[in-house]
């Protein structure tokens, strides 16, 4: 057994079109193989030796090594594809009802509950790339001071707001009422976020200090029974939002992929209690998936498997590591969305090295398999939902 297991979640590294995701409008969607493509092929070494190309082929990604990881990729139970519900089921909590989306605003009601909650006005509401809609209206926001509404094909309501203008305090202030006592009921969006920006009209520039008001599991999480059985449960950069501050014993804001890992390999030099760092890496989607900017996307997965080379050589021979993702977001499909895709699952420890034979686990039938494999790996009780892989990696 372990006494520490790592999480990354690679935020919308998708591998691959799920069976049903023409459902969602994503038939086409490949986020992995068709970024390599577009680029010629991906370096990615590290992801490469543990087994990533065996999964399935991916341009520049070899697969005739032996893997020193277990492989394998995972269909998403819950209807879905956002964080929230990736998220959720990762843990052990699928979601069978879709949250709420509104891809031509939200209804008058709604906004009236807004105004008569918060006092205030609004510029917007309607589905709209985040980067585009404080382009178009962020001056007359800084005339009026009233907040920028919007959403998109999530089930979010953004509120964006120069810090100039709306303190980040207020800004927070104003999305926990949002969460508390305007979107609730059949209205109950997955998150409210809070999207701060800084500039001048012409360059405006979204702000690190973006933050997300999520609504509850329905469910205990393995999160939440890690932290009862008293084992640590540490989380980094948007794993506090995505469970509602729930399950954990700390946590760590991150500005960027690179500083999530930073404290990611930092964590894993320290002597922490026995338990659970879960860490998500939002840049793939927030900067690169979103924008459709697949060199960027390109750019950050080799950036990142650098930094993984430099975390892998730090574990413990009592450390797991757990490699996935929540969905997908293709940047080479039009539109902007996400999109619904198998994820990617990658499981390292230094004792796998001497396998003799490719640990495949498979097609995994739900992303609670992670969860699961938590569950089983701290002897806690089985959870609702997933099936452990933990023998696989320990035979």
């Amino acid at each position: 057994m372990f006494k520490r297991i790592f999480v990354i979640v690679l935020d919308s590294v998708g591998i691959g079109a799920m069976p049903d995701s023409g459902q969602y409008g994503d038939a086409k969607a490949d986020t992995l193989g068709h970024i390599a493509e577009h680029v010629g092929g991906l370096n990615l070494p590290v992801m490469a030796s543990m087994g990533l190309g065996f999964i399935r082929p991916i341009a520049g990604i070899p697969a005739d090594c032996r893997p020193i990881a277990a492989f394998g990729k995972m269909s998403e139970l819950s209807k879905g594809k956002d964080t929230t519900s990736g998220h959720w089921e990762l843990a052990g909590c699928p979601l069978f009802t879709s949250f709420p989306v509104y891809p031509n605003g939200f209804p008058p009601e709604l906004i009236d509950k807004f105004k008569l909650y918060t006092g205030l006005d609004i510029l917007g509401n309607k589905a709209a790339s985040g980067t585009e809609i404080i382009a178009e209206l962020g001056e007359e926001h800084i005339r009026t001071g009233r907040p920028i509404v919007y959403t998109s094909a999530d089930s979010v309501f953004q509120i964006a707001a120069h810090e100039e203008i709306i303190s980040l305090e207020k800004l927070y202030e104003i999305c926990k009422i949002t969460r508390e006592r305007v979107c609730v009921g059949d209205h109950a969006v997955g998150r409210i976020i809070a999207r701060p920006f800084i500039g001048k009209p012409g360059n405006f520039v979204r702000t690190a200090n973006r933050h997300d008001y999520s609504l509850e599991p329905q469910s205990p999480t393995v999160l939440d029974i890690l932290k009862q059985e008293g084992l640590a449960v540490v989380g980094i950069g948007k794993i506090a939002d995505i469970y509602a501050n729930r399950g954990l014993t700390q946590s760590y804001p991150t500005k960027s992929n690179r500083h999530g890992m930073e404290i990611l390999t930092d964590l894993v030099n320290k002597e922490l209690p026995n338990g659970l760092i879960m860490i998500n890496l939002v840049e793939f989607d927030s900067l690169y998936g979103h924008r459709n900017d697949t060199h960027g996307y390109a750019l950050a997965l080799e950036e990142f498997d650098k930094a993984l080379g430099n975390l892998q050589s730090k574990l413990a021979a009592d450390d797991l590591l757990i490699i996935t993702a929540d969905h997908g977001c293709d940047p080479t499909l039009p539109g902007t969305d996400h999109t619904r895709e198998y994820v990617p699952v990658l499981a390292y420890h230094h004792g796998l090295k001497h396998k003799n034979q490719p640990v495949n686990i498979g097609i995994r039938s739900t992303f609670a398999d992670v969860g699961a494999t938590i569950a089983a790996n701290f002897s806690l009780s089985p959870l609702a939902y997933g099936q452990s892989f933990l023998n696989d990696l320990l035979r």
